[in-house]
């Protein structure tokens, strides 16, 4: 498994991929068809969930359904997995966030994380959004990680992990394009004059995000190239300076 660096989150919130329940699950889910045969036969897009979590204040249940607009929040010690059109998530445990509704009932327009922490894959199509309380980031088509530390006062941490993503933090905003993780911080407090910082890779694995890909019949960056990279948060297959970086 490739390296990781841990603040706040243990291994095994990370490792919910090597999880036989989650193995079974996932081989289910894909030898089923997917997302289109899961409507068609209108069954449930949760392709796991470990532990409780409640959607609109009432308790998911295991093969049950998420929809745009619902909110979702996980309690301690669980992992949720699932799947709307074309973009996958996997919710860490203690979380609360809402998918809000874009076009369709099908199509996610927001990912409002309150708290807690996401790991997603997004299929291309339209500019969406990924809202914290100190970072909005637009996002195409792209592998991202997402979290909301509660005890530094709401301070949000954010990957791209691969794609191009349009980052805002106070009066601050950049342009990622990323092909191996590059991680930023929205400040709840300014850092030396900046609400988006530079930020080093955390709480996070590839091996994640491949199988959140492969759950939507993608696949990541390194997958495609063959290779990986330095994950010192900077972005590159090669060792670099993180864009945020560059002239100082």
């Amino acid at each position: 498994m490739t390296t990781h660096t841990l603040q706040g989150r243990t291994d095994n919130e990370l490792l919910w991929f090597r999880r036989r329940g989650f193995l079974r699950a996932a081989a289910a889910w894909t030898g089923a068809g997917g997302w289109a045969a899961a409507q068609a036969q209108q069954r449930g897009n949760v392709v796991e969930l470990l532990g409780d979590a409640t959607i609109n204040g009432e308790r998911l249940r295991t093969q049950g359904t998420v929809q745009t607009g619902d909110r979702l929040e996980t309690g301690p010690g669980s992992s949720l997995v699932f799947v709307i059109g074309n973009s996958a998530f996997q919710v860490r445990q203690n979380s609360r966030l809402t998918v809000e509704r874009g076009d369709t009932l099908n199509a996610v327009s927001v990912l409002r994380l309150l708290t807690g922490a996401v790991a997603s894959v997004w299929g291309k199509g339209r500019i969406r959004q990924i809202v914290t309380p100190t970072i909005t980031a637009g996002i195409r088509g792209t592998g991202v990680y997402t979290e909301v530390f509660s005890d530094q006062g709401y301070r949000s941490y954010f990957c791209n992990c691969y794609g191009t993503v349009d980052l805002k933090a106070g009066n601050d905003a950049a342009q990622s394009q990323a092909v191996y993780h590059q991680s930023f911080w929205g400040e709840a407090q300014a850092k030396n004059g900046r609400m988006l910082t530079p930020a080093t890779a955390i709480n996070h694995t590839d091996e994640e995000m491949d199988f959140l890909a492969r759950l939507v019949d993608q696949r990541t960056a390194w997958q495609m190239a063959g290779r990986k990279g330095v994950k010192d948060g900077a972005g590159y297959m090669e060792q670099g300076t993180h864009p945020l970086m560059q002239g100082k």
